[in-house]
């Protein structure tokens, strides 16, 4: 939409193709529903830098229109944003609805046609006529100088993301990376966290491990589900994890949660107190326990922990929660602390495209020109968003991904 509506609005006629029957359906569902607009980080090789390696192939979109350009363009149209943690960004409505509303009447203001329930089947080019042809489903063709390609990845294909795009410009030359789940909830094996799904945790730190080496390390919130674990730190962690489970000597990788790769174990270690080293920890702890010592441990370790949390911690410890904290021998207290520090989650995969936020893989950073999003296999082309090889973590950047490269494309086509 945002590619779209710039376009109109330097004066060309522009026809917008939408395979569902309305459109925005996937910008409606982002965030939980609230639309996590950008990150707030304006200087450009600040934001850059979240792009990991893709970011020397975007510098020159990002200086065209970034995170600045991003909250001018929003703010500008009557929707006031609000900064949360970590740099998000949101409307203040908290309702995606606010974004699609300014797309939409941007769109609007540029008069540009748009035709919903328009299914592409295909692309092809017309080299004497340099002229690109779009078959649709019910046959009819549409003809067009330029065209620019915003299909999206495979993630949430119930939104229409079902890959299209990519085999398209594959037929058309271009090169495609395997396309994968990125940004994905994980799946666990222990039974005890569907107990408490629902339940978040801020400010933990995990820990990866395969096959008891340790891995990666990261720190933010976690949200447990009725299958694993979700939230915008594991969904950051996920690709990595995806990585270990594939890396697993003989084993398959399964897109299903209920389908367990073999080979490597891949553990996710807790620390619900990642300021404190264990000998701080101990402390807290034993002074929370003396000064409660006719209390029972389930109620006093409530005040400690999530209470969601207290009797699955204690059931791993084999700690009865009936027993008055003065009983609990030394070495069950050392056992606390050092689970209080590493709760083990078993992995048993990652979920689905269905319930992934991104997709990986995409077209060749080489085959594209950030200057203007043109292809550089097929120049009347011009490729945006996800259907681009990019990673990126949750947190505003796919979004951002997306008005830079669409308003870019725009400008230019």
């Amino acid at each position: 939409m945002m590619a779209a509506g710039r376009a109109a609005e330097r004066g060309r006629s522009v026809l917008l193709l939408e395979k569902n029957p309305n459109l925005g359906k996937k910008l409606l569902i982002t965030g939980g529903g609230r639309c996590n607009v950008t990150n707030n980080k304006p200087i450009v090789r600040t934001m850059l830098t979240k792009y990991k390696e893709s970011d020397k192939f975007l510098f020159s979109a990002f200086t065209q229109f970034g995170v600045t350009e991003t909250l001018n363009f929003f703010n500008s149209r009557g929707m006031k944003t609000k900064e949360e943690a970590e740099g998000r960004v949101f409307p203040v409505s908290d309702k995606a609805q606010s974004v699609w509303d300014v797309l939409h009447r941007y769109m609007k203001k540029g008069n540009v046609t748009v035709r919903t329930k328009a299914e592409v089947k295909g692309i092809t080019f017309d080299e004497s006529l340099k002229q690109i042809t779009v078959t649709l489903a019910d046959k009819s063709l549409i003809r067009a100088r330029h065209c620019i390609i915003a299909t999206g990845g495979t993630s949430r294909p119930e939104t229409g993301s079902t890959g299209d795009g990519f085999m398209w410009l594959k037929k058309l030359g271009h090169t495609i990376v395997e396309n994968d789940v990125a940004l994905v909830p994980i799946a666990l094996k222990d039974l005890w966290t569907k107990k408490i799904a629902g339940v978040t945790l801020t400010d933990i730190k995990l820990t990866t491990f395969a096959d008891g080496i340790k891995q990666k390390a990261y720190r933010g919130k976690l949200l447990f589900t009725h299958v694993g674990i979700s939230g915008p730190t594991v969904l950051n962690m996920s690709r990595d994890v995806g990585k270990l489970l594939q890396e697993s000597e003989g084993s398959e990788y399964e897109e299903e949660a209920s389908k367990i790769a073999h080979g490597k174990e891949v553990t996710i270690m807790i620390d619900l107190f990642p300021a404190l080293d264990n000998g701080a920890l101990k402390e807290n702890l034993q002074a929370l326990l003396v000064g409660q010592s006719n209390k029972k441990i389930k109620n006093v370790l409530s005040k400690f922990v999530a209470p969601a949390l207290v009797d699955s911690v204690l059931t791993i410890a084999h700690i009865d929660g009936e027993t008055p904290t003065h009983s609990v021998r030394s070495e069950e207290r050392k056992l606390l602390v050092s689970l209080l520090k590493a709760i083990p989650l078993s992995v048993s995969g990652l979920l689905g495209k269905d319930k992934a936020v991104v997709s990986s893989g995409g077209v060749a950073l080489t085959e594209v020109n950030f200057k203007t999003m043109q292809s550089s296999v097929l120049p009347q082309l011009y490729l945006v968003g996800d259907v681009l090889n990019i990673d990126r973590p949750s947190g505003g950047y796919s979004l951002q991904l997306c008005w830079t490269s669409g308003y870019v494309a725009g400008s230019n086509c």
